[in-house]
């Protein structure tokens, strides 16, 4: 997977209740984001999700015509994911949005983003790291940033 630092959305970011990405893609810049192909967004478990209910989290690939992601359109989703599932080092999650979507999207929808949708209960222990990859290999293990070999 190769990764660009302009196309990371979250790192390791806390989510405790629904939130948007920390980063946004400006899409009013003069360039084109995956000309004539489809978006992979990857997301990574940096901390396992924790929660007293049954929590589930939902990823959503959203645009805005805000920079703050505010009354969002959703582009694509994960559907809902049970904290169960979110554990750290599971296999990486994968997001695709077809550039057919990105084209269809209303008018003045500038800004690209990623939604956490935390439903049931909140959590009370969980960070996500998101971004858009140029390629996608799921053959790697993903490991969390800060770790040391001894």
């Amino acid at each position: 997977m190769i990764l660009d630092k302009q196309n990371m959305l979250s790192e390791a970011q806390v989510v405790t209740a629904s939130a948007v990405s920390t980063n946004t893609i400006d899409l009013g810049v003069a360039r084109d984001i995956g000309a004539g192909e489809e978006l992979s967004f990857f997301i990574t478990v940096d901390e396992t999700a924790v929660s007293a209910g049954a929590t589930t989290v939902e990823f959503q690939v959203i645009s805005s015509a805000a920079a703050a992601l505010t009354s969002p359109t959703v582009l694509g989703g994960s559907g809902p994911i049970a904290k169960a599932e979110l554990t750290l080092g599971r296999k990486v999650i994968e997001l695709k949005v077809p550039r057919a979507a990105l084209l269809a999207q209303p008018i003045g929808q500038r800004y690209l983003g990623v939604q956490f949708a935390v439903l049931v209960a909140n959590l009370s222990a969980g960070k996500f790291t998101v971004g858009i990859a140029a390629d996608f290999d799921d053959k790697n293990k993903i490991y969390p940033t800060g770790f040391a070999i001894t």
